[in-house]
């Protein structure tokens, strides 16, 4: 079994900033790619940020310059930060990854989501 659990979220003022946190547990042998996709109302989920492996990064054009994903390996889990908040960002903010389990069996995993707010 493998768990993600993001932490962070919560109701912000337009320009602040927040930090999300997903940490993934259970029976791991290795994770590819972390990521952070984020879903509004009335609207498909869509890419934020992925970080490879090895560091490869993308991001959404519209969080480009303001938001910035990082992993810490050495505790299977990625951050989002999040500074310049807009409106426009509010979602439920869902963290993935591609994870290799101890029976070598290899899937994509998804959080729980953490509501982001951004009031204007």
């Amino acid at each position: 079994q493998v768990q993600l659990v993001e932490s962070g979220g919560g109701l912000v003022q337009a320009g602040g900033s927040l930090r999300l946190s997903c940490a993934a547990s259970g029976s791991i042998f290795s994770i590819n790619a972390m990521g952070w996709y984020r879903q509004a109302p009335g609207k498909q989920r869509e890419l934020v940020a992925r970080i490879a492996s090895g560091g490869r990064i993308n991001y959404a054009d519209s969080v480009k310059g303001r938001f910035t994903i990082s992993r810490d390996n050495a505790k299977n889990t990625v951050y989002l930060q999040m500074n310049s908040l807009k409106p426009e960002d509010t979602a439920v903010y869902y963290c993935n990854a591609d994870i290799t389990t101890r029976t070598r069996y290899t899937q994509t995993y998804w959080g729980q989501g953490t509501q982001v707010t951004v009031s204007s």
